[in-house]
């Protein structure tokens, strides 16, 4: 398989703009590609597609690429099958994952991805590449047909990681507690991606990237921390 895909976990970070701390990763994973898909399915906030479009389009042009909301096309299979990049923004993983759906491109987006089209995903567009969309943060404010994502990946993703604080007077559950109930449940490595912290995947080997790095949570043992730079291959050989 030769997939290549940019799973990242947030698109700002606490004061810089929109993808700023990863445009450079980005530029790099994008490579001598001049156009890319955008797919604004997520509708963070619940803006337009076109609203969303609008803030990609801005900030990929200032790296170098031309940018295209998917709902421009008439044909959205068509669009996915010319695609020379696809990127799948953050906002709701319910309401992105049903747009996939809806638009019957799951397919599509696979097997281009099999063939090698970069993918780049962030939050949400993180989430759906991979096995399910079980462990996102998000409020499920709509049903999509299935749980079951592109799966791109054979493990999960919990975007926004964050670790307990223990000056907290907050005593609701915390990430790792609900993601061991997502395991007593079922089996899948769950990656907490912390925020300014990537995957890339490239092929059969896993890197992770970023800053702040990574807690990769395991059914029945003990979770295990990783920093920017560690091969996580592992996670593709369950």
């Amino acid at each position: 398989m030769t997939r290549n895909l940019l799973l990242i976990s947030n698109s700002t970070l606490h004061g810089s703009g929109y993808l700023d701390h990863c445009a450079d990763e980005i530029c790099k994973f994008l490579g001598n590609r001049k156009t890319v898909l955008f797919i604004p399915y997520a509708r963070p906030s619940g803006i337009t597609y076109d609203e969303y479009t609008k803030v990609a389009r801005e900030r990929f042009e200032k790296m170098g690429f031309k940018l295209t909301g998917i709902h421009e096309y008439k044909n959205p299979k068509e669009a996915v099958k010319s695609a020379e990049a696809i990127f799948i923004g953050g906002g709701n993983t319910f309401v992105l994952l049903n747009g996939l759906y809806k638009a019957d491109i799951i397919d599509e987006i696979r097997i281009k991805v099999k063939d090698g089209m970069p993918y780049i995903g962030t939050s949400a567009g993180s989430n759906v590449a991979c096995n399910s969309i079980k462990t996102t943060n998000d409020m499920p404010i709509i049903y999509p047909p299935s749980f079951d994502a592109l799966n791109l990946a054979s493990f999960n993703i919990n975007p926004h990681y964050l670790d307990p604080d223990p000056k907290s007077k907050h005593k609701g559950e915390t990430r790792e507690t609900r993601i061991k109930e997502f395991h007593f449940f079922n089996s899948e490595y769950v990656v907490g991606l912390r925020e300014g912290a990537m995957l890339h995947i490239k092929g059969e080997y896993v890197t992770l990237k970023g800053t702040t790095g990574a807690r990769i949570l395991i059914k029945g043992k003990e979770p295990k921390e990783f920093k920017p730079g560690d091969s996580l291959d592992f996670l593709l050989k369950k």
